[in-house]
């Protein structure tokens, strides 16, 4: 493997590096251990969102109700512990259940009635942010037990959240899902052809319902770990999430057209919008210069993809 073939090969990883040694300059606390502790809790939520979304993605699909569903879960979930007693474990499972029914709603508009998954999974952000609204009547959740903690405030001897071992562990599930199991093998041939993948004795909508479920889960899931982060259910919890897990994914190398894409990349894609955005915080960078570099980034992502799907047809 020549230099060339190499920084191909690993462009993302390299432009991770870049990003890391330029914080690092511009501030010498970015690399201390409780920053590194401190971005990896960050991260979580966007690391386990993403394995959902990777899944949407590689089938030319889109979720835009991943934000709406980290909303509701975290007022949901709050609101069986804290306004009906609920035991901890029992609200968690509930919560993570209703976002998989939600993401199974997604998949029956997409899949059995053909809206296109862009509109039907921004019917669903508008409904359920509305729903989460409703449920907590525009105000704050809190007054959990010390227990609820454990998903996003405690950490092994001190030095690695439970958050981070999670994503870790949705991360790892979902590379094998794609790499080892013939759903993986699924997902890319609906995405590379969806017409071929039927003829070829592919379940294509049973498959969209799996995927659709599998990303309301996930979000489901880093729902529970923002809201034992923060210690409090906000109606504006999840907004925008879904922009943010899109760009990890897209910044990872999965392709917008679909059919292409890994999960290594994708753990790319979220180290580094998690270190992009710590770093521009301890540079006080203004927030809406934020959102207009991470909108930049995305639209570059997405244009490198389109240019090289274009090269390929030619």
């Amino acid at each position: 493997m020549n230099v060339k073939q190499f920084i191909k090969g690993n462009a993302i990883w390299l432009v991770f590096i870049a990003m890391v040694i330029i914080f690092e300059v511009a501030n010498p606390n970015f690399l201390t251990p409780r920053n590194i502790i401190a971005i990896s809790r960050q991260i979580a939520v966007y690391g386990i969102a993403s394995v959902g979304m990777t899944f949407v993605i590689l089938i030319a699909g889109i979720d835009l109700s991943t934000g709406s569903i980290i909303t509701l879960v975290n007022i949901f979930c709050a609101w069986l512990m804290v306004s009906l007693g609920m035991n901890m474990w029992i609200a968690v499972i509930l919560a993570i259940v209703l976002a998989t029914l939600i993401g199974v709603l997604n998949g029956f508009m997409v899949s059995t009635i053909g809206i296109p998954a862009i509109i039907a999974t921004f019917a669903s952000q508008t409904i359920f942010e509305g729903a989460a609204y409703l449920l907590s009547g525009g105000l704050p959740i809190s007054g959990f037990t010390k227990d609820f903690d454990l998903f996003g405030r405690t950490a092994i001897a001190g030095a690695v959240p439970i958050c981070a071992i999670i994503m870790v562990v949705c991360l790892a599930i979902g590379s094998f899902i794609l790499n080892k199991s013939y759903f993986g093998r699924y997902f890319y041939a609906i995405g590379g052809n969806e017409e071929a993948a039927e003829l070829s004795g592919i379940r294509v909508a049973r498959v969209k319902y799996l995927i659709y479920a599998l990303s309301g889960f996930f979000a489901g899931l880093a729902g529970i770990v923002m809201l034992s982060r923060t210690g409090s259910a906000q109606n504006t919890a999840g907004l925008g999430y879904e922009f943010d897990v899109i760009t990890c994914v897209v910044l990872g190398g999965v392709s917008v057209n679909g059919g292409v894409g890994k999960m290594s990349g994708v753990v790319a894609g979220v180290l580094i919008i998690g270190a992009m955005t710590n770093g521009m915080v301890l540079m006080n960078v203004n927030t809406y210069l934020q959102m207009v570099v991470k909108g930049v980034i995305l639209a570059i992502a997405v244009g490198i993809d389109c240019m090289s799907k274009k090269r390929q047809a030619s």
